[in-house]
């Protein structure tokens, strides 16, 4: 089983992503010794939301089209209305997705991220949560939705939102060092 110290985890992320819902799980990861990476369509820096406006941008570490999964032990996607809005209709985004739940690796998304999960297909049957707004758009993609801070299903973490945070970082972190997981 891998430890966190070990582990190197990938983040997807284009304009729009929620502030903290970026640099949180990108920092506190880090503090625990991951090697984490951003992802964004061009490899240049992407510009967060925060409150009602623009936040500050996120630099970026590669291009989406240089990810190489097995380069990774798993992904986190952050959410905010306009990043997985953006990102579930890249062709490139989606594969990626794909290919970390075919490996069985951890995948994690939050707040309006599980949209992403659905594009990809890879909710039905599972227990997971999300925010509010699109509780209907899991139910309907076959997802068993549960309202709870944090979900886990076969390697599978999701949060509702920003309040999650803390507890969403120590699923993530528990299911790295589990290892892969069947799916």
């Amino acid at each position: 089983m891998p430890r966190i110290s070990d582990a190197k985890i990938l983040m997807i992320a284009t304009d729009g992503f929620e502030q903290s819902e970026l640099e949180f799980p990108r920092d506190q990861l880090r503090v625990k010794g991951a090697e984490v990476a951003v992802a964004s369509l061009d490899g240049k820096p992407t510009k967060g939301w925060e409150g009602d406006d623009w936040g500050r941008e996120a630099e970026a570490d590669l291009a989406l089209e240089a990810v190489r999964v097995e380069d990774y032990d798993a992904l986190v996607l952050p959410g905010g209305q306009i990043n997985p809005d953006v990102l579930r209709i890249e062709d490139k985004a989606i594969e990626t997705i794909r290919a970390f739940h075919e490996s069985g690796k951890v995948i994690a998304a939050i707040c309006h991220a599980p949209w992403l999960l659905i594009e990809a297909g890879v909710v039905k049957g599972r227990a997971m949560t999300s925010f509010q707004s699109i509780k209907t758009d899991m139910i309907n993609a076959g997802a068993i939705w549960q309202d709870h801070e944090v979900v886990a299903d076969a390697g599978i973490v999701t949060s509702r939102n920003p309040d999650d945070l803390k507890a969403f970082i120590s699923k993530i972190v528990e299911e790295i060092e589990e290892g892969q997981h069947a799916r």
